[in-house]
């Protein structure tokens, strides 16, 4: 989750024109300093900046014309991202449908079991959010959130946020999440998690690995979500593309 400066110097400059622009540094319809100015402040080359605006315009914050300079504009309201199996908005039905209990929040660093666990690297920290999603009163499956520590601080909004937890990070931070990156896998409940779901130990499960990764190329946050057998079923339609065997 880390990203060096050293490497990425242009990351460095959009993170903190963007936090600038959520803060309200640079309101809505206001003209970012020129890009002469902007390198003269962080001392970096006109390629630097460059590479840094256009992520800001990735991230639908801006809007650069010629001989118009830099625009702050409004954020587009949309949660419609292509993929290749589901779009984002059917991640945002599911998590708004179902209400999330939340169990435990806290900061940790990632050890050897959660890194197998999660996909994140060992020795990272994020913050933890472990909880049960319900419909009608009835546990559906077991909710994991893995937040980069960048973002950490969307934790204090959660009590009150039913949810998905993405579009926080992304309103907060005025970052986008570009894309979603999906596993399913089969696995056995665990004794504990057994009672909490109302199923038997060992019974079977699927579990389901997000990561979540922005247009800076971070991830965001890793989600693992483990539902029951019964209780989840994923269907897509495949459809041959004309002139392919």
């Amino acid at each position: 989750m880390t990203i060096s400066p050293t490497e990425h110097r242009y990351l460095q400059v959009a993170r903190t024109l963007r936090k600038e622009i959520v803060d309200g540094v640079y309101p809505v319809g206001s003209q970012l300093p020129t890009e002469h100015e902007l390198c003269e402040r962080f001392e970096v080359s006109r390629y630097t900046i460059r590479e840094a605006l256009r992520r800001l315009r990735d991230d639908n914050l801006v809007s650069s014309r010629p001989r118009a300079g830099t625009l702050v504009v409004p954020r587009a309201a949309t949660n419609s991202y292509a993929q290749d199996v589901m779009s984002i908005n059917d991640l945002l039905a599911f998590a708004t449908g179902a209400q999330f209990t939340i169990e435990s929040n806290a900061m940790v660093t990632i050890d050897d079991d959660m890194a197998e666990h999660t996909g994140l690297a060992v020795g990272e920290q994020c913050l933890a959010v472990r909880g049960y999603r319900q419909i009608d009163g009835a546990p559906v499956c077991c909710t994991e959130y893995y937040i980069n520590r960048t973002f950490a601080a969307v934790g204090r909004l959660l009590q009150r946020h039913s949810g998905p937890i993405f579009p926080l990070i992304e309103d907060l931070f005025g970052v986008s999440i570009t894309e979603v990156h999906q596993e399913i896998s089969a696995v056995l409940v665990t004794p504990g998690l057994a009672a909490a779901l109302n199923v038997a130990p060992a019974s079977a499960a699927l579990r389901m690995l997000r990561t979540y990764t922005t247009s800076d190329g971070e991830v965001a946050q890793v989600t693992v979500n483990t539902h029951p057998s019964d209780r989840f079923r994923h269907s897509m339609t495949m459809r041959r593309v004309k002139g392919q065997p």
